[in-house]
């Protein structure tokens, strides 16, 4: 049973858009567009939407039901629910992760703060060489990029000390329809130039014979990913999901938020480069050096309108990353409140400052700093490497084993039905592709990243 002293989301909107927010990130901007367009444009969204519902929905689901049954933070609704077992390793390992990635996730964001101010100031105007200089100077400058990451930590300081309804879901109303908006004025935008229509064209003519083992394994890695499954996010907020919150509608609404907001990227990028003859790359080279070009010579007859584009692109895109950092930050908050018994406040500051020293690092390793170099990769690189491609997938995996072979089957019936006032018609799909299939697809994520398969 819920605590009564637990805070929750007041409104169902507000439960939406927060854990939609933090599923929605750069991801869904600089990865998901273009392999889509490699990858047969529709065929491999298509791939991806069916990818969502065979792994990321249950998976979904599936730290819905440990959150809200345990009404705790990750470590311990996993230690609450197996008390005396190992199981508990497994909600230390989401913290982990989640703690983790905010870390290196807050560097990559506040370069979106310095490209808005880039933008304003007209620092992005010249040639394709121009700005690949301007990128590498920045991200490389042992100060101004920590600056901005200590600053996207503050914000989401802030954000996170107000509490559940006065913080994370008030700014998640005011952030997700602002992120919208801007979304589909750009998308509005860049379908209407010259040209524009090859890159609606690029994205959605299904190409089947582009369909490969690679591609299906890209399409669920990125259901897998984009869902922001095993960080923590979704089972500490749904610790705060009230019991009339419906899990599995609430997991396809956001499933579905999420791939719009991806899609729309495609829509608001591929015409705008088609429109002046460029293919876009991949990364973080994609909307920082690739993309500032296209802007500029797609609105060349229209510069006002180029520089309003640039700038609302590099806003959404900080509000992107921001939302899903508020996520992410939540996630440790609310573990050091609760496990050191503490306030929000000093739990929070907490997370913001060593997660600053650990961006501050991050940073650094870009640089010319050979002491943050490890066997090739810098600090950050492991980073990202570590969670990413090791903890993630095997947190999700185990996961599926801890609903689906320890959980007792009435209680996660029990929560997946609402105590019997849902239908539950799908009850037992779900169960099934919990126990086997979406463990078997983890583990095909895992070996394809690592190049085993």
């Amino acid at each position: 049973m819920k605590s009564l002293e637990r805070a929750n989301f007041g409104t169902k909107l507000g439960v939406i858009l927060a854990t939609a927010g933090s599923a929605v990130g750069l991801g869904n901007v600089w990865r998901f567009p273009y392999m889509a367009g490699q990858n047969g444009g529709a065929a491999f969204i298509l791939i991806y939407i069916g990818c969502v519902f065979l792994l990321g929905l249950p998976c979904m689901i599936s730290e819905f039901i440990i959150g809200r049954h345990a009404a705790s933070n990750t470590a311990r609704a996993y230690a609450k629910l197996s008390p005396g077992t190992p199981w508990a390793i497994v909600g230390y390992l989401g913290v982990l992760t989640g703690f983790l990635i905010t870390g290196y996730y807050a560097v990559v964001s506040g370069w979106c703060i310095q490209y808005i101010g880039a933008s304003l100031l007209g620092h992005l105007h010249g040639d394709p060489e121009h700005v690949r200089h301007y990128f590498t100077a920045f991200s490389t400058n042992p100060l101004r990029p920590i600056i901005w990451t200590v600053l996207m930590l503050g914000i989401s300081h802030i954000v996170i000390v107000h509490g559940i309804r006065d913080g994370i879901e008030r700014a998640s109303k005011m952030f997700m329809p602002t992120l919208f908006i801007l979304l589909l004025i750009i998308v509005a935008a860049s379908c209407m130039l010259p040209g524009g229509y090859k890159g609606i064209e690029y994205l959605f003519k299904p190409d089947f014979s582009k369909v490969t083992k690679d591609v299906f394994l890209g399409a669920l890695g990125q259901s897998f990913y984009s869902l922001s499954i095993a960080m923590g996010c979704l089972c500490t907020f749904a610790s705060y999901f009230s019991r009339q919150t419906k899990l599995p509608g609430t997991a396809v609404q956001i499933a579905c938020i999420d791939t719009l907001v991806a899609i729309l990227a495609g829509l608001m990028i591929f015409p705008a480069a088609f429109s002046v003859g460029v293919e876009p790359d991949s990364g973080p080279s994609l909307i920082f050096i690739t993309l500032p070009n296209v802007f500029q010579q797609a609105f060349a007859q229209l510069p006002e309108v180029g520089y309003v584009i640039s700038l609302a692109f590099y806003f959404l895109l900080s509000l992107a990353a921001l939302t899903s950092l508020i996520s992410l930050h939540e996630v440790s908050t609310s573990f050091f409140s609760e496990e050191l018994h503490i306030s929000r406040t000093w739990a929070a500051t907490i997370v913001t400052v060593t997660c600053s020293v650990i961006g501050a690092f991050c940073s650094l390793s870009l640089g010319n700093t050979d002491s943050l170099t490890f066997a090739g990769k810098t600090l950050f690189d492991w980073f990202d490497f570590i969670t990413g491609q090791i903890f993630l997938p095997i947190g999700g995996f185990f996961t599926c084993l801890f609903v689906g072979w320890y959980l007792p089957h009435k209680l996660v019936r029990d929560e997946y039905t609402n105590w019997g006032t849902l239908r539950g018609g799908m009850f037992h799909s779900y169960l099934l592709c919990v126990k086997y299939l979406c463990p078997l697809l983890i583990i095909m994520i895992f070996l394809h990243q690592l190049g085993f398969i």
